[in-house]
């Protein structure tokens, strides 16, 4: 009941149109595992087994060692990744983890061009049809990336280890400001590597998110499931003390 409670407070709904027995969950994560993409100078995932069989007591036991860096698969960028004295991983309020989504959709440009960027035109474009974005939104932005997942030449855009020379699309520092400032949304996430494109050098999406406190969720799978709006995003990522940022689940609730 609380559970529920909380759900329509979010959605600003109904109680009983968040029934989680009818509801349908979206996965929008990437397994970790010896697969999962992780920027170029980053550590990748480990597993080590550590048991896993039946005991001598006769019952099945079983545990692992893991190990990663915080920024990979999907996972959460802290503001202070980008931005001094803002939230570390472990300081972001829950209310900004979980709230309605609005999810645009510039697949197809990026169709045509792989190092697009959401622009404030495709923004002013969105709302012209499904109307403003609302403060306190949380903002998902398609890009049709997650397809080529886990083909990680084909989604960091090189088979390099080499972050200078990576290609796929992102949010250009313009929108950013712009959703942080016209818009205070509380949180955005992307389907790519980084919310910034591949060639980006200054990293101004980044910066611009961080120092407004703006969460940031990363390698993101299944946008093309959502609605433009209606559903409510739940990113909930490991809870790391002083940490600029982690691995995380997300789902989306469709009432």
């Amino acid at each position: 009941m609380r559970i529920t409670a909380v759900l329509a407070l979010a959605l600003a709904v109904p109680a009983a149109a968040l029934d989680l027995d009818t509801a349908r969950l979206v996965d929008l994560t990437h397994p970790f595992d010896a697969q999962t993409i992780y920027w170029p100078t980053a550590r990748p995932f480990t597993l080590e087994p550590v048991a896993g069989g039946v005991t001598e007591g006769g019952y099945w036991y079983a545990a692992n060692n893991f190990c990663a860096a915080e920024h990979g698969g999907t996972h959460l960028d802290a503001p202070v990744h980008f931005a001094e004295g803002r939230w570390t991983a472990d300081q972001v309020p829950l209310a900004r983890l979980i709230g309605p989504a609005v999810v645009v959709d510039i697949a197809g440009k990026v169709a045509r061009d792989p190092d697009a960027l959401l622009a404030r035109d495709d923004l002013m474009r969105f709302e012209a049809e499904h109307g403003p974005i609302p403060d306190g939104a949380i903002v998902l932005v398609r890009t049709g990336w997650d397809a080529r997942w886990p083909d990680r030449v084909r989604y960091l855009g090189t088979a390099a280890a080499d972050a200078s020379r990576l290609h796929f699309p992102g949010v250009s520092g313009e929108a950013a400001l712009w959703l942080t400032s016209a818009r205070r949304i509380h949180a955005i996430g992307i389907d790519t590597a980084s919310i910034d494109h591949g060639p980006s050098r200054d990293f101004r999406a980044h910066r611009a998110l961080g120092n407004a406190n703006v969460p940031i969720f990363e390698n993101l799978a299944g946008l093309a499931a959502l609605p433009p709006r209606g559903a409510l995003f739940i990113g909930l990522p490991m809870k790391i003390g002083g940490g600029s940022g982690g691995p995380l689940r997300a789902v989306a609730l469709l009432p």
